[in-house]
């Protein structure tokens, strides 16, 4: 019944639009969503729209399959434990509201919640004229109704709280629910990418068919050798990339925002003069495209924000030095395979082989090339392991702790806002717990010499061969 599309929104007569994402209802779209993702299409990303459309359209799921449901405080609470229990019977196993709902964890739950409190704070704030106090309403069959929600929840919002199901009661419910706060754990084994095999994933994993994938072996350098976020090298330009002054074996690799970084250099405009300017100018101005982050595409890759180096860049701070000398070495391999295409965008990274050649490389090809990488040299894909590209973050972020590195200076390296950012990256694993933990019982051995009744001790019931 409701389906996420693509949006342009023309919010002028200049001819500029804004593509963000859409709830299509049997009526059309939703249109006090859209107003809700294009008022904070400046400051949220398109993957926070996708989320709270979701979190909409389970909303608006529910308020079909129970249309009775019309008491406001009694409608979040449900709804809400709904989301935590499930919507089949325990006696039956079947769904009378053919919602057929499992039930979700504590995490995404509240997740859900959250982006309807602040969708429905925001509509009751901009849409003062809620169709429950305004009869003439104009609006489609589910505007209404989002508007008839943001009403009952202004009106219950001081019993709901923040997040509804905590405040449920057995009464209102009808039957008892338990607390949804889990047992705390530790997080695990942090995901990083195993040290010892990178230079094989490098050297034999991007080998296929005789040939090296320099492409790959660049993006998964800059992952592993400098702690970027994986989508980050997508927005990388060639002009980026320059010899280290200091070193010239070395390379300087700077990321810069993806609308707000400087353009490069050797802009031009239409009289050759030299331009200056932001990269979302430079790349409506010579391209016609909007930045990668703000694409709907496949060519869309996320940026999340962060520390800059400078004027809205993030600088590769190679650990260990050889990453950046080999990132050069294999750099100018590439260019040699680049200089063979047209490109119709600034982009480092494009496609060689498929098409359009020359076009953006995307971020889910990388995907597949790393997975297949790691399958080539006898490793398994998965998250837990580090074998993605996300755990080569986690490997530089655990080798800047394991080398003593100044916690200030990891979190500039890593390019985080906080300090506390790095501490999912640097949490020490099980192996190093074990071995720190024989290091203090060695140091304690070499401190306080045992008595010879205490080294001798023996349990009850054991003798001395025991």
């Amino acid at each position: 019944m409701f389906v996420t599309v693509k949006a342009r929104v023309y919010s002028d007569a200049t001819g500029v639009y804004t593509e963000i994402p859409a709830l299509l209802t049997p009526a059309g779209v939703l249109e006090p969503l859209l107003d809700y993702c294009l008022h904070r299409s400046h400051d949220r990303s398109l993957t926070w729209m996708t989320k709270v459309i979701r979190s909409v359209r389970i909303f608006l799921e529910y308020l079909q399959a129970n249309p009775e449901e019309c008491e406001g405080f009694r409608l979040f609470q449900n709804f809400a434990q709904r989301l935590y229990t499930g919507t089949f019977s325990r006696e039956t196993g079947l769904d009378p509201s053919n919602l057929c709902w499992a039930p979700r964890s504590p995490h995404d739950a509240s997740h859900i919640v959250t982006h309807l409190s602040d969708f429905f704070d925001w509509l009751g704030e901009m849409r003062p004229e809620a169709a429950k106090l305004n009869p003439r309403y104009a609006g489609g069959a589910f505007d209404r109704q989002a508007d008839e929600a943001a009403y009952q929840y202004r009106r219950n919002r001081a019993f709901l709280g923040h997040t509804w199901a905590a405040n449920a009661s057995p009464a209102a419910t009808g039957h008892r629910v338990r607390s949804q706060r889990l047992p705390k754990v530790e997080k695990g084994e942090p995901p990083a990418f195993p040290e010892e095999r990178f230079e094989e994933l490098l050297v034999k994993g991007f080998r296929a068919a005789g040939r090296q994938d320099y492409r790959g072996m660049l993006i998964t350098l800059l992952l592993h050798g400098a702690g970027f976020r994986e989508s980050e090298p997508f927005h990388l330009y060639i002009q980026d990339v320059v010899p280290n002054p200091a070193n010239p074996r070395e390379v300087v690799v700077r990321i810069h925002h993806p609308s707000h970084g400087a353009a490069p250099a050797d802009w031009r405009d239409e009289q050759g003069r030299p331009r200056k300017g932001n990269r979302a100018e430079y790349l409506s101005s010579a391209f016609g495209l909007a930045p990668r982050n703000e694409l709907l595409a496949s060519q869309h890759a996320g940026w999340k924000g962060g520390m800059h180096d400078g004027p809205y860049y993030k600088q590769a701070y190679w650990f260990l030095p050889e990453y950046g000398e080999w990132f050069l070495q294999l750099w100018h391999r590439y260019l040699e395979q680049v200089a063979r295409f047209d490109r119709d965008h600034p982009f480092a990274f494009i496609n060689l082989t498929r098409e359009p050649a020359g076009g953006m490389y995307c971020l889910s090809q990388y995907n597949k090339a790393h997975a297949a990488a790691c399958e080539r040299i006898g490793l398994s894909v998965s998250k837990a392991l580090g074998t993605t590209p996300h755990g080569h973050r986690h490997a530089y972020g655990r080798r800047l702790m394991n080398a003593g590195i100044d916690k200030a200076l990891i979190r500039r390296f890593m390019h985080h806002a906080s300090p506390v950012s790095q501490e999912v990256y640097t949490q020490p694993n099980t192996r190093e717990a074990l071995a720190a933990l024989a290091a203090a019982a060695q140091r304690l051995r070499t401190t306080h010499t045992l008595t010879p009744a205490t080294s001798g001790l023996l349990l009850p019931g054991m003798g001395p061969n025991d």
